[in-house]
């Protein structure tokens, strides 16, 4: 018959997700927001080659943007 399971604990939220992203024929690029602190960062990828950045305002200080609080 059937067993009873255990229910699965739920899955923690995500740390890192993609905010915007524009695929071209060899390249790739993201713009990726860390949900604990809110910094964005930009990810360009070109071939087997990529790099991960900051994301800087004009005032060359990094872009955060607003975390939302779970109570």
């Amino acid at each position: 018959m059937f067993k009873n399971k255990e229910p699965k604990p739920p899955k923690p939220p995500k740390r890192f997700v993609i905010i915007s992203q524009e695929d071209n024929f060899a390249t790739n690029n993201k713009i990726i927001k860390d949900t604990k602190t809110g910094v964005l960062y930009f990810f360009h990828e070109s071939g087997y080659a990529g790099g991960l950045t900051p994301l800087l305002g004009a005032d060359g200080k990094p872009i955060i943007e607003s975390v939302e609080s779970k109570p």
